[in-house]
Order: structure tokens, then C-alpha cells, then sequence
């Protein structure tokens, strides 16, 4: 018996540097894997030599196939049988988001693969548990606590830190990594306003990546790899012999998990020391006097919010400002407005900043900070297109490759023109938004963001302050173009080196 576990567990390693070697070899003299053609596949395995030959550009792979497909519709075969369709049409999207809602979940792969590092939280959760978690985290994005989020957090982090940092960059002319800084920055700022806590990651300082942000990295990323994964069989081997990648993120979730759980006992600790509950005001504390006192539930929680609140919105404020200094024209109209508003009180100025919202939507329209949202069928369905789904089958609608799709935005689509969603009425800008459908960056339908509203004040502040007082300069050769790169959340490759130079 000892011998025959020996035999499979010398297989199951020696079958990656198979595969590996295959793909490599079929790679080098094969180029067609990097075409826009729908990828061939074989019996047993698929599609697998496209899908491994393509991994370092999967999203761009993918969106490059669904926008020279007449459907933008098609069907990636896995190994064993396995499917999962892409889509970049809106119809679909609606259909599954919205119309037929009831019949596409999160699914088992997904919470499989991305279980172990986000639990139970919002983002990886069905049915009641789901509804419950959105009934209480709604009450976190009303008006009220929105203007106290500006006013008090975001402002407080601004002033005692972010301006400080730049401030001292650009007396020093130092190079630093703006993307780097926003996810301190906004990392800081969602754990302030939900869970009451202040880690202190954006200090003057700047301290080195602490062991928790580098875990929390991992994790997302490690994560990925297994939803993505071209052949899931070989990370599920590696978690079983506990090797390789899958140590790594065993390593990475007890670190993430360590903290959240420092986070949640802290809490509760507050709580009982408070005489009422009346003075509840973040998310955790809601969460605890709901009744729900389940410490691994809580720390899902956490996790999940601390992904939504630091990696999206600070990746969309870095292409943002990579697209502004590309964009001088845009980068006046933006600072104009900026100036104009410069004497409003915080919360009315960045509500009522009607160009920055429309360059702030623009933006994330070319370079999405969630690429990619997947869903899994409950029973069979057959897609607006025709497309039929048997259930078990994955759907993923593809928002990088919608927001590069001339059917939806037309010939000027590479264009980054935000006057594209406004129009101007005696002489004033005016929002004019598109269907959630064609444009999904916040999801749509009943798992639309809850905290949309408080991303789009954030990141206006953040603007408004930053161009009062600074330019964002790229410290690139000239003609160098940033790498989008995605795991569970999109990042610029390599950081965004800028240097900081006053507005003159």
C-alpha cells in the first residue's frame, strides 16, 4: 500500500514537468496559440497547451478572441471535459446577472478554488448567508456614513499622511510607487471605516511591505492560479502533499487570517466594554450586535472587505492617473474643475465633480480593476445568443474585453475620451451614464456593488487633493507602456515609479 502511494504521489509531481514540457515544446513551434482564434482542443486535456501557452496574458488573450467573435460570445474547453464560456455581450450579461439571477451562483469551482482565503465572506457566498451579509453591510453606504467616510477618514489620511509622503518625494525629487502608496493609502481607509481598526500602513516612513500586506498579496494571487489553473487536479495534489505553491498559500491565509482574527477579538472586546450599543458605527460592530458572534464567519468578513476596499479602488486611481499625465487635455479639464470647486464643503465638492466622475469611469472602462466575473450555472440554460450552458458550466463575463468592444463603444473605443459619458447643457457638464450591462465594472443587477457610491467619493478626493497641490510625473523611458495584470484584483505590473513635482 505504502508503495502504490509512492507511485501516485511520484506521478502526480512528475506530471506538471510533462505538461510543462509539452506546452514549451508545442509553444516554440506553434504560434497560433497567441492568435485571436478560438484555441483548438483535444480530447481529454482541451484547449490546455492555448490556455498554458497564453498564461502570462489571459486576460488579454481572452478579450483579444471575444471581440473578433461575431457573438463575443464563445466556449473554452478545459481538461477533462470541462467547460467555460466567455462572454463580452451585454444581452448575456443582463441574463445572468439579472433575468435569470436565480440560476447563476458563485458555483463550486470558484468556491473551491477561493475558499480557503476568502471563507464565507460577501464575495464568495449564495443563498442566505449571501442576503444576509448584504442586509447588514447596506447600512455602511447610506448618505450619512458616506459624508462622515470624506469628511473624517479619507480627509484625516489625506492631510496627516498621503500629502506629507508626496510632499517630501517631491522636495527630494525621489521615484516612488504611486501604486504602492494608494493601496497603503486606501488599505488604511477600509479598515478605519469598517472594522474601526488603524493598521498605519501609509506613515511617512513608509515601512517595508509588513508581513500581512505580503500575505494578503500571496494570497490573492495564489488563489487565482487555482481558479485559473489550466489542470485544477495539480493544485489540489499539491494542497493534499502540502508542496510548492499550495504551502505557500497555507503560509499566506494564516498570517491574512492571524490579523483579521486580531481585528475581530479586539472588537469584541470594544463591544463589551461599551455600556449600549448606540454609538455602533463600522461594519464589524454591526455585524456583532446583529447576534452573528462566529469567529471564522467574522473573519471572512474582514478578508473579503479588505480585498474590496484596497486592491480595486486604489488600482483604479493608478491607471487613472497613468491615463491623466497620457492625457494632458483631460488633465486641464480635470484640474479646472478641481479649482472650481475648491471653496464647497468636502462632501458636496466631490459629490458634484461631474468631469473627474466621467474620467474616473472612462478610465476604468480601458483598465477594470475586477477583469473578469465568473459565475456558474445551477441547472441547464440556453444564453440569449444561443449559446447553450449545461449546469455545472462556468460563465464568465468579460469586463476588460467589454470595455474594448467597438460594439458597445464604437471605432473610437481606445480612445481615453471621458466626454463620452457627458453632455454639456448651457455651458455644464452633465453625467450621462450607460446600461450596468454593458458596462459591469461594479457588477449589476442584484449583486450590483454596495459600495460603489463610496469608491467614486473616494477616489474624487483623492483626485481633488492630490492635483491642488501636485503633478503625477511617470518615471518611465518615453514610449514605455504600463503591463495590466490581473489576479483576483487588476495591477500595474511592477509598480508605477512616478516622481512628484508642484503644480508650476
Amino acid at each position: 500500500m505504502e508503495f502504490e502511494t509512492w507511485i501516485i504521489a511520484s506521478l502526480v509531481l512528475l506530471l506538471p514537468t510533462m505538461v510543462w514540457f509539452l506546452v514549451t515544446t508545442l509553444s516554440k513551434s506553434n504560434t497560433s496559440s497567441s492568435t485571436t482564434a478560438i484555441p483548438k482542443a483535444y480530447p481529454i486535456i482541451g484547449s490546455v497547451f492555448s490556455i498554458a501557452a497564453n498564461k502570462h496574458r489571459r486576460v488579454q488573450w481572452i478579450s483579444d478572441i471575444l471581440n473578433k467573435t461575431p457573438s463575443s460570445t464563445f466556449v473554452l474547453h478545459r481538461a477533462f471535459g470541462s467547460r467555460q464560456v466567455f462572454t463580452a455581450n451585454p444581452a448575456v450579461v443582463q441574463h445572468i446577472l439579472k433575468n435569470s439571477f436565480p440560476l447563476y451562483n458563485k458555483g463550486y469551482t470558484l468556491s473551491r478554488a477561493l475558499g480557503d482565503f476568502l471563507g464565507n465572506g460577501i464575495f464568495n457566498a449564495n443563498g442566505e448567508n449571501w442576503k444576509f451579509q448584504r442586509q447588514i453591510s447596506s447600512h455602511e453606504f447610506n448618505t450619512r456614513s458616506l459624508r462622515k467616510f470624506v469628511e473624517t477618514v479619507v480627509d484625516v489620511e489625506l492631510s496627516d499622511r498621503l500629502f506629507p509622503i508626496l510632499s517630501k518625494a517631491q522636495k527630494t525629487t525621489l521615484v516612488i510607487d504611486f501604486q504602492d502608496i494608494l493601496q497603503r493609502f486606501t488599505f488604511d481607509n477600509i479598515c478605519k471605516i469598517a472594522f474601526g481598526f488603524d493598521p498605519e500602513y501609509l506613515i511617512p516612513s513608509l515601512p517595508e511591505k509588513t508581513a500581512f500586506a505580503k500575505a494578503f498579496d500571496d494570497g490573492t494571487s495564489l488563489s487565482s492560479e487555482r481558479f485559473n489553473s489550466a489542470i485544477p487536479l495539480f493544485w489540489k495534489m499539491k494542497k493534499l502533499l502540502n508542496v510548492g505553491s499550495e504551502k505557500q498559500l497555507k503560509n499566506a491565509i494564516s498570517e491574512v487570517r492571524g490579523l483579521a482574527r486580531k481585528i475581530t477579538r479586539e472588537k469584541k472586546q470594544e463591544l463589551k466594554e461599551k455600556a449600549t450599543l448606540e454609538t455602533v458605527d463600522d461594519l464589524l460592530s454591526r455585524f456583532l450586535s446583529s447576534g452573528h458572534l462566529d469567529e471564522e464567519f467574522l473573519i471572512d468578513i474582514v478578508i473579503s472587505f479588505i480585498l474590496a476596499g484596497r486592491d480595486t479602488t486604489s488600482a483604479a486611481l493608478t491607471w487613472f492617473f497613468w491615463l491623466l499625465y497620457k492625457h494632458p487635455h483631460v488633465e486641464h479639464e480635470v484640474l479646472k474643475e478641481v479649482n472650481e470647486k475648491s471653496e464647497a464643503p468636502v462632501y458636496d465638492e466631490v459629490k458634484d465633480m461631474v468631469y473627474t466622475h466621467a474620467a474616473l469611469c472612462e478610465s476604468m472602462r480601458l483598465y477594470p480593476p475586477v477583469p473578469v466575473d465568473t459565475k456558474e450555472a445551477v441547472n441547464d440554460d440556453v444564453l440569449p445568443d444561443g449559446t447553450f450552458v449545461k449546469k455545472g458550466t462556468r460563465v464568465a463575463y468579460h469586463i476588460y474585453a467589454m470595455g474594448r468592444s467597438d460594439k458597445i463603444w464604437g471605432s473610437d473605443w481606445a480612445q481615453f475620451r471621458p466626454e463620452r459619458w457627458l453632455n454639456r447643457v448651457e455651458g455644464k457638464w452633465s453625467f450621462v451614464g450607460v446600461s450596468p450591462f454593458a458596462y459591469p465594472v461594479f457588477q449589476a443587477g442584484p449583486r450590483v456593488c454596495l459600495g460603489k457610491d463610496m469608491a467614486f467619493l473616494q477616489m474624487k478626493r483623492v483626485v481633488a487633493g492630490v492635483m491642488r497641490r501636485f503633478r503625477v510625473v511617470p518615471a518611465v523611458e518615453e514610449g514605455v507602456e504600463p503591463v495590466y495584470t490581473a489576479h483576483l484584483t487588476s495591477l500595474m505590473k511592477g509598480g508605477f515609479p512616478v516622481r512628484i513635482e508642484n503644480l508650476s
